[in-house]
């Protein structure tokens, strides 16, 4: 199921658009859209209602109520918004066994006292994490490294 958003064109050349709930059922081998229930115009829809609808569909489904914010700004409170977020679940977990095996602590002791301008373990962890999660090239690692998950102590990663 899904909402589906139709429109048509008035006699002025204004657009209006409705919403309904639709199913798609395969009909002698093509698919047709099924509207279960139009939900009328959506210039004059009731969206709290919908937010109602949502959040009883999810306490149907036992899962929690996100508390009808539009789920966008989920746990944001009043004039915050979310500008950026990275997945790091399986990152955060190599990092774990990376220090655990010590291999952190056997880097800083063999680069010494060199004074880099990055953090070169931190660097050589995402080099590795990038082989085992999505392995790609160097190049293409220090993109996935700044821009697709969050590697602790390191915000972001030149191509060099």
């Amino acid at each position: 199921m899904y909402l589906r958003s139709t429109q048509r064109r008035n006699r002025d050349g204004s657009i209006v658009r409705y919403l309904s709930l639709a199913h798609n059922r395969r009909v002698d081998g093509v698919t047709q859209a099924e509207v279960l229930l139009n939900l009328g115009r959506e210039d004059l829809l009731d969206r709290d209602g919908l937010h109602r609808l949502v959040g009883s569909i999810n306490r149907y489904l036992g899962e929690e109520d996100t508390g009808g914010g539009g789920g966008g700004d989920v746990g944001v409170g009043d004039g915050l918004s979310i500008v950026a977020s990275r997945p790091m679940g399986v990152a955060w977990l190599l990092d774990g066994l990376w220090r655990q095996l010590g291999v952190d602590t056997a880097l800083a002791k063999v680069l010494g006292g060199r004074r880099f301008t990055t953090d070169v373990e931190r660097v050589l962890f995402a080099l590795v994490a990038n082989r085992a999660i999505d392995p790609a090239s160097k190049l293409a690692a220090a993109e996935w490294a700044s821009h697709d998950v969050a590697i602790s102590g390191l915000e972001s990663m030149d191509e060099d």
